[in-house]
């Protein structure tokens, strides 16, 4: 338990919560300013993997940048509960053409369709999570 009474994940089960859900977050610098996009995601071999336009400021700005990954779910049906877990890990344009036909299989969809799509890949250096208590 943290100072705040949640539960502190370990790794493993961070990894196995991320894999339940569908969407999170990353967060990234763009011009020099913080932001947020949400976005699908599928993990492979401990890393998190994105499908973006080719074109988007999030395949612009992350290659080769520290990013943190985010997800979390929550439920408050008269019992609160929930885990959220953050990732931290070096952003990369995936271009090797074995990897690229690997992560094109595990089915992601982009939010917006674009001729030119892009996967990026984050490497996860840290992990942590958190759960309330049930």
């Amino acid at each position: 338990m943290d100072s705040a009474g949640l539960e502190l994940l370990s790794g493993q089960e961070c990894f196995r919560l991320l894999a339940k859900v569908p969407v999170g977050r990353v967060v990234y610098t763009d011009r020099a300013l913080p932001a947020v996009q949400p976005v699908t995601f599928a993990l492979r071999e401990q890393a998190v993997i994105i499908r973006t336009s080719a074109h988007s400021r999030l395949a612009l700005a992350t290659p080769g940048k520290v990013v943190a990954f985010e997800a979390d779910e929550f439920k408050d049906n008269g019992v609160r509960c929930g885990w959220s877990v953050v990732a931290i890990g070096h952003a990369v344009k995936v271009t090797d053409a074995v990897e690229l036909e690997a992560v094109r299989q595990l089915g992601l969809r982009a939010w917006a369709p674009d001729a030119e799509d892009c996967y990026l890949r984050i490497s996860v250096e840290i992990v942590s999570g958190r759960r309330l208590p049930s």
